[in-house]
């Protein structure tokens, strides 16, 4: 039982240790843009993170969250701007209103399946993005975009052209309390019955798990944390435009919780990494950006199903198998 505890301490305390040397190494090698890599990678944790308890736990494919994606970072900026409310509220009330909106999505289409889902959540997506591309009297500043209220705290301005150490470790540490909140979930009853949903809805119906009931509150959860990610963007970046938030962005999110793998606590880590890093090498190919993550897809579904920590933990558990059957053998 203490070798299990000091694992689970490892394996949770190792990788943040090594996170918060991450801002000293990139000074130290006076590497600025690692700064926006990072940025980008802990967004993306946190969006994919939010996929991940729909699809992963539940079973629900989207292929519009850039939608919600939309809204947190517009919804954000203009709540800010227009209200008067300050950054780091109308961070946090931007993402509750696309949880709103999600669990209103969801309920009609709580009952669809498969493509139909994906055909319903890319139909979504669109119409959020041409909202937002053609908004009702140019409040979003439509195709040119809109400037964005930075982000300060204490004095201190959390951006990549403000304190970089400062705005990494504002990042990590939102990293962090969601990848808690999303372990308690998928931890409690409410994950249970995600699962339960995910194997076979109507088996879990027959047990008494209200289906659509936990299929609205997967929704409203991955939105929440996607919409969060799109107002944690809007105010470190400053600017936001139709272009950061159309349909690539929504097959983006999908390609990185795959290749990272799903219903796991590091998948969403691990894509994000790969996806980012991969992204910056092939952003000379970016009008064709949606063809190369369709055949990463292609490929991940093909050679491993799990993903990355998936085949990571299959391998695993076949060199223990191998040396345990050796072991046998030997006595």
């Amino acid at each position: 039982m203490q070798k299990s505890k000091k694992h689970v301490l490892i394996e949770n305390l190792g990788p943040l240790a090594v996170a918060l040397l991450i801002p000293f190494v990139f000074n130290a090698l006076n590497f600025p843009f690692g700064f926006a890599i990072s940025v980008t990678i802990m967004l993306f944790i946190i969006a994919a993170s939010g996929m991940d308890i729909l699809f992963g736990y539940s079973g629900q494919m989207s292929m519009g969250h850039a939608g919600f994606y939309a809204i947190g970072a517009y919804g954000s900026a203009l709540i800010t701007i227009h209200l008067g409310v300050p950054v780091l509220a109308s961070i946090l009330i931007a993402p509750i209103l696309a949880a709103v909106v999600g669990a209103i999505l969801a309920y009609p289409a709580a009952k669809l399946r498969f493509h139909f889902l994906a055909l319903a959540t890319i139909a979504f997506g669109q119409i959020v993005f041409q909202l937002v591309l053609q908004s009702p009297g140019g409040i979003t500043g439509d195709a040119v975009g809109l400037r964005v209220p930075r982000l300060e705290l204490f004095g201190i301005r959390l951006d990549l052209m403000g304190n970089q150490i400062a705005t990494f470790f504002f990042l990590l540490l939102a990293v962090v309390l969601m990848l808690i909140v999303k372990s308690n979930i998928v931890n409690s009853r409410v994950g249970r019955a995600l699962l339960a949903i995910r194997e076979n809805a109507h088996a879990a119906d027959g047990m008494g798990v209200n289906v659509r009931k936990y299929k609205i509150i997967a929704f409203a959860v991955s939105a929440f944390f996607v919409a969060l990610s799109g107002s944690l963007f809007a105010h470190i970046v400053g600017w936001v435009s139709p272009d950061g938030f159309n349909e690539t962005q929504s097959v983006l999110f999908v390609t990185i919780l795959l290749l990272g793998g799903t219903a796991s606590k590091w998948g969403p880590v691990v894509g994000a990494i790969v996806i980012t890093i991969l992204q910056e090498q092939l952003r000379q190919w970016a009008n064709i950006s949606v063809f190369i993550y369709g055949v990463i897809l292609l490929l991940v579904i093909w050679l491993m199903p799990g993903g990355i920590v998936g085949t990571v933990k299959d391998l695993v558990a076949r060199l223990r198998k191998s040396k345990d059957l050796h072991e046998k053998g030997g006595k």
